[in-house]
């Protein structure tokens, strides 16, 4: 343990050397524009179970689709120059894990990606036994690695990085659902979570606020790494993680991952922390004021 704590400091330091210096791209005078964005991260991003039975559905993703239903990062962008347009590339993966951002960060830079969303996480946290979620210094160390290569590849490129969602808000709407837990149990979703739902045993209690805890410190690397990396980063500042999403923001087919409502909640929630490089007006279409 005491290894990969290292390792993680040394590579947010390294960052933090490289990176002190602002981009041509970001200190350049003018608005900013992105001919090309792309979408990492997992299951959320890639728009799984929005539009059907466990499938992906990359058009209402929150980030690159190109839905209406959902107005997404991309659609923002595109509204304000058609130049992105069509060059929107979603190389998220549902059951992507931080270990997977790597290399759909290399993709990003394959496709010469001028900007870039991270959600990345859940499924850290989410899985079969607590032991195996992934230790927060070596989470920190992959995403740090990732910017990284996106950095290296794309030095005028940008990034915007999203919090992970409140689990156990999750399991606090969907827990009086005999339908919900229903899917969870038959789907073994993030059962370190959502295993026995309904129990108030001490056990079960202190559980859920160790995975939520994780989730939390999880974030809190996001942000160090974001930081480090400099102003051609931005966190949402736990934006998504403190979102209040019901029910009715949940796919029908596994009360977990968001549907084209929760979607839209996504995009309308981080695309804040972006607006200013947009040079968006404080509304815009889809936006109620």
């Amino acid at each position: 343990m005491a290894r990969r704590t290292v390792t993680a400091f040394t590579g947010v330091v390294a960052l933090t050397a490289a990176w002190v210096t602002p981009s041509a791209a970001v200190s350049a005078a003018g608005p900013w524009r992105p001919v090309v964005m792309a979408a990492t991260g997992d299951s959320i991003s890639a728009g799984f179970n929005a539009c059907g039975w466990y499938v992906t559905c990359a058009s209402r993703s929150w980030t690159s689709g190109d839905g209406q239903a959902v107005l997404s990062h991309y659609l923002r962008f595109r509204s304000l120059d058609e130049a992105i347009t069509g060059h929107n590339v979603n190389l998220a993966v549902p059951g992507a894990t931080s270990a997977n951002l790597a290399g759909q960060m290399a993709g990003a830079v394959a496709r010469r990606a001028d900007y870039v969303t991270v959600l990345i996480g859940a499924q850290d946290a989410c899985v079969s036994e607590e032991r195996l979620m992934t230790p927060v210094a070596v989470y920190q160390s992959r995403v740090a690695e990732a910017l990284q290569l996106f950095r290296t590849g794309r030095p005028g490129g940008r990034v915007f990085v999203a919090s992970i969602p409140d689990l156990k808000r999750l399991w606090r709407v969907g827990r009086d659902n005999v339908v919900a837990r229903g899917f969870w149990s038959i789907g073994r979703i993030c059962p370190t979570m959502l295993a026995r739902p309904t129990s108030n045993a001490p056990a079960d209690r202190a559980r859920r606020d160790r995975v939520r805890d994780r989730v939390i410190a999880y974030n809190a690397a996001l942000a160090r790494v974001c930081a480090a990396y400099g102003p051609a980063c931005r966190f949402d500042g736990d934006a998504l993680f403190t979102t209040r999403f019901t029910l009715d923001h949940l796919s029908r087919w596994d009360f977990f991952h968001p549907n084209a409502a929760g979607q839209q909640l996504i995009a309308q929630r981080t695309f804040e922390a972006v607006r200013d490089w947009a040079g968006a007006p404080v509304w815009d279409p889809g936006i109620r004021p």
